[in-house]
């Protein structure tokens, strides 16, 4: 399998993400929306990166028990209640996303919502992965 993140000249320089990304395989895994619940189903507590975080990881464990890793990942979606404080706090994102990832971004969207089915939740992502 391989992937090659396609980033045009025509389009602006992609932060923290690709533009399109162009995988070869044949496993794809859909990988379910994942809030910051830990594992006895309580939303953790704490700002938006440490929510981030938790949720990311949650997504990153449902890959690794599909047999993928993070490099596998194609697309992510993320979910924002409050996208002005997700904003504020993109840098300190971007660091857990290159601690948990690497430095490879998939093709991705931030969309905002009023309000996630965890009324608890800030965050949640929810991707896909092309493994080899």
């Amino acid at each position: 399998m391989s992937q090659t993140r396609i980033n045009p000249p025509e389009l602006a320089r992609p932060s923290g993400f690709s533009h399109a990304v162009v995988a070869n395989g044949s496993r794809v895994v859909f990988l379910a929306g994942q809030t910051p619940m830990d594992s006895e189903g309580r939303i953790v507590e704490g700002s938006v990166v440490t929510q981030f975080e938790r949720a990311l990881g949650n997504l990153l464990t449902a890959l690794r028990a599909a047999g993928g890793q993070p490099e596998h990942l194609c697309a992510l979606t993320v979910y924002i209640v409050d996208m002005d404080d997700y904003r504020a706090h993109a840098h300190e994102i971007g660091a857990v996303w290159r601690r948990l990832v690497g430095g490879q971004y998939p093709a991705m969207a931030g969309i905002g919502v009023s309000r996630l089915w965890d009324a608890e939740a800030l965050v949640e992502v929810q991707g896909y992965a092309v493994l080899p």
